[in-house]
């Protein structure tokens, strides 16, 4: 199983999880399903992670679905210090916001 966050071409993040994400990915970019990604094509796969549980990547999609946008960002590039302030704290992740807002 896997987890996948995909950018939209409106600028947003789309989390699911499939347990093949090959197929996924086409099936997002040919519009095959109706739904949130559909009226925002075409999309870009930013980020994958795998699972051997199918129960602990449906709890991982929930988490990430939860998460700010400067959180997924800094999980893109693998960037740990930020993840780990912006789990701290109200104020961290509003600077750490802006931050990104600027790039």
């Amino acid at each position: 199983m896997s987890v996948y966050i995909l950018k939209c071409a409106d600028g947003s993040y789309y989390t699911g999880v499939t347990n093949n994400i090959e197929r996924r990915l086409s099936e997002h970019q040919s519009g095959y399903h109706q739904g949130y990604t559909n009226i925002r094509l075409p999309v870009e796969l930013m980020y994958f992670e795998e699972f051997n549980n199918p129960l602990r990547a449906i709890e991982r999609e929930k988490q990430i679905k939860g998460w700010s946008r400067a959180k997924k960002e800094a999980l893109f590039i693998s960037d740990f210090n930020t993840l780990r302030i912006l789990s701290k704290n109200a104020k961290a992740r509003r600077r750490h916001a802006e931050q990104y807002r600027t790039k």
